[in-house]
């Protein structure tokens, strides 16, 4: 897990809130100081600075925040200091919108959080658009990606170790059938996808290694082009190996002609204090550099000393 180095000592909210109202103050941004204090307080702090903003001044930190800076770093700053639900509820609706449409953002979402996490995302979804996302979901979605996209929000999985290797063993067999017949959206092969637990979809991927000699993901290129065998193996990645498929989406994010900052901000964000230090291990390990150079390489200003602090480095 990603360690933000929090101060020894770390000031009180009310302190942290009288230095940020100091970092709007006059005619320029402190956005140095903004990061000194954001990047480096955990989830609960932010929360509680969030309410002592609100009591203190009356007015909502994440519309200041929004109000005095732009770009790059105004979306890092936002979604980093956004609640993780409320965070995710607004990608989940960002991503069901035309301009930004993105059914990979969903399928994050859905697979890589867990049970407890995603039911507060779609309480959080309901609070703030007064929907479900399982209706904006599958009105935004359509054909194979809305069969599978629906019951992976929709999800509720068990998510404790204990595995059932029968049950492995036989799901293997199925999941190897559909396969062989090209049965990619069969309701048997979602039904495995969207209700099993992580830990027993992982022993079901190795059981299938080990009597076809080959891995699910492997088997469903069959057709490197078409997008929904693309999005099928990275659903199961998301769902047994997530940050594989995380170092895929940092790797393409930075080697574009053009950096899309997009997905490096949403993966930096939504990782740091959840498995961001995996993510970086496998990284290097893939691509032999370490993924802060990698991103301070392709990055500049602020948004760059944002993403560095988030990945634990300070003010390097």
């Amino acid at each position: 897990m990603a360690t933000l180095k929090v101060p020894s000592t770390v000031p009180s909210p009310s302190e942290d809130c009288e230095q940020l109202r100091k970092a709007f103050a006059g005619w320029g941004t402190n956005e140095a100081l903004i990061i000194e204090i954001l990047a480096h307080r955990n989830g609960a702090q932010r929360k509680k600075i969030q309410e002592t903003y609100f009591e203190t001044y009356g007015e909502h930190l994440l519309k200041d925040l929004d109000s005095e800076l732009s770009s790059d770093f105004q979306r890092v700053v936002l979604l980093w200091t956004l609640d993780p639900a409320q965070r995710d509820a607004y990608l989940a609706n960002e991503a069901t919108k035309k301009l930004t449409a993105s059914n990979w953002v969903l399928m994050e979402i859905a697979c890589t959080r867990s049970s407890h996490h995603l039911l507060a995302v779609r309480n959080a979804y309901h609070a703030k658009y007064k929907k479900s996302i399982e209706e904006d979901v599958a009105h935004h979605t359509s054909g194979d990606f809305r069969k599978l996209l629906v019951p992976l929000v929709s999800a509720f999985r068990y998510e404790g170790d204990e595995v059932n290797m029968t049950l492995a063993k036989s799901e293997a067999k199925i999941v190897h059938q559909k396969i062989c017949d090209k049965a990619y959206t069969d309701d048997e092969l979602i039904r495995i996808l969207t209700t099993r637990s992580k830990a027993q979809l992982n022993a079901t991927c190795n059981q299938y290694n080990n009597q076809f000699g080959n891995a699910i993901t492997k088997d469903l290129k069959a057709d490197p082009e078409d997008e929904y065998l693309k999005f099928l193996r990275s659903t199961i990645k998301c769902l047994t190996v997530p940050e594989k498929y995380y170092e895929k989406v940092l790797r393409l994010a930075i080697n574009k002609l053009g950096t899309d900052e997009l997905a490096l901000t949403r993966v930096v964000v939504t990782r740091a204090e959840v498995d961001l230090q995996r993510i970086a291990e496998e990284y290097q390990r893939r691509n032999s550099v370490p993924l802060d150079r990698a991103i301070a390489g392709d990055t500049s200003g602020d948004y760059k000393k944002m993403l560095l602090a988030l990945m634990g480095h300070g003010d390097a």
